[in-house]
């Protein structure tokens, strides 16, 4: 047994003694020693025949130490930690304390645990439910999107360009009489007062006709990327070569039956209004599970160590570069295009970190305090639907998704329509 103690040394925090015995650090060193042997040459044996008694002896009675307990550390460890029968959520920071031939390998083995909770009136939660009152302008908003699909392009030859317009341009940057790296384009798509480019740079392309060749004047934002460019005055070389507008048309039957399922504008608006009332709906639904939830964390009593937080905001790095992968996108790839760091992202995702850890903690104790039952039919359904949707096999997303892990998020999936069900819920 390698546990040899546990003490509580602070608010959710473990000092485990464990030890190697003076037998097993032998064995482990043995191991060390024909592995390694290969490669060393002693003078007078022939490479990777030396004893281990005359190589000790030669680098030092310690010189397959950090070897050997490489060898059994993730084992012993492991086993533990198991042991302790603690809920750690952190990894573990291990220090040897003591080495030797005679005595074996001392380690100090301290861990963060799972924190004690406390909730209570977490039945009757009382929210207000509000829907949002579908307008003529929403629906009319949405019936401009079809309109949107059916747009003409229409060239503009008998007027100088205005905003909302289409250009293509050429351009060319310069700083103090000189071209600047990037600031150079040929065939560029713009819409003037898109903001696409620095302030005043479309302004000044406003009331030039297609065909003009000219020059506008620009400062560069004092938080510009490009640090040579930061506040600097330039001036662009700019050949516009046409310019172009949208045209939406008329919303009439012929345009409805061509572009959608129904035969009349009527038909289709009424349809457009429905669907913005089901989704106002279930937006109103969202906002007041969202509401008893944040009630249900106020009212969380729990001294939660620092290292739950983190670990949480790095599994959300961790699925966003999963996001990413299908897209083709690395994580280093997305951080350049946003122009963030692996920390700015981390800060970004900190808030709402901390309310899913709070959360799921007060879910869990909820659960207890309930005596929330998962049959094994459960589970196995659960895995099932898993299944289904990963396209996986069965046996496969077993070995993926451990069942007691399974089973705690069923439990805390109850234990959310019992808070839910229980709330009081008063519609505006």
């Amino acid at each position: 047994m390698s546990l040899k103690s546990v003490n509580n040394v602070g608010a959710n925090k473990y000092e485990l003694a464990i030890e190697i015995s003076a037998e097993e650090f032998e064995a482990a060193l043995q191991k060390a020693y024909l592995k390694a042997r290969k490669n060393i040459a002693i003078p007078g044996f022939r490479k990777g025949k030396a004893p281990r008694k005359i190589i000790e002896k030669t680098y030092g009675d310690n010189v397959f130490f950090e070897d050997a307990v490489n060898l059994v550390y993730g084992p012993v460890v492991n086993s533990a930690l198991d042991e302790s029968k603690l809920d750690i959520v952190a990894q573990p920071q291990v220090d040897v304390e003591e080495i030797s031939k005679e005595v074996g390998v001392k380690l100090k083995a301290t861990v963060v645990t799972k924190p004690e909770v406390e909730i209570d009136g977490y039945k009757g939660i009382e929210v207000t439910k509000e829907v949002a009152l579908v307008t003529d302008d929403d629906v009319a908003k949405e019936v401009d999107k079809l309109r949107e699909k059916n747009v003409r392009i229409i060239t503009v030859d008998d007027r100088a360009a205005e905003l909302g317009d289409d250009v293509v341009i050429d351009f060319e940057g310069f700083k103090d009489g000189v071209a600047f790296d990037g600031g150079k384009a040929e065939d560029f798509e713009l819409n003037l007062g898109s903001g696409q480019f620095i302030p005043g740079f479309e302004d000044q392309i406003v009331g030039h006709n297609a065909g003009e060749s000219f020059e506008i004047n620009v400062t560069f934002p004092e938080e510009y990327q490009v640090e040579d460019l930061k506040g600097a005055p330039a001036v662009f070389k700019i050949n516009l070569k046409a310019i172009s507008k949208k045209e939406l048309p008329e919303l009439d039957d012929e345009m409805v039956k061509d572009s959608t399922e129904f035969e009349t504008v009527d038909e289709f608006k009424a349809d457009v209004k429905k669907k913005l009332e089901e989704n106002a709906e279930k937006k109103a639904d969202a906002d007041v599970e969202n509401a008893v939830f944040d009630k249900v964390i106020e009212l969380l009593k729990a001294d939660i160590p620092q290292e739950m937080f983190d670990n949480r905001t790095n599994e959300m790095v961790s699925e966003l570069e999963q996001r990413l992968r299908p897209q083709g996108i690395s994580l280093d790839m997305y951080l350049q295009y946003t122009g963030q760091t692996i920390d700015t992202v981390k800060k970004a995702y900190a808030e709402q970190a901390e309310k899913q850890v709070k959360l799921r903690l007060a879910l869990e104790k909820i659960s207890q305090l309930e005596n929330v039952q998962v049959t094994d039919d459960e589970i196995e359904e659960e895995f099932k639907k898993m299944a289904d949707n990963y396209q996986l096999e069965l046996e496969q997303v077993k070995t993926f998704v451990g069942s007691e892990e399974l089973k705690k998020d069923i439990a805390v999936s109850k234990t959310v329509d019992i808070i839910k069900n229980a709330a009081v819920i008063k519609q505006d």
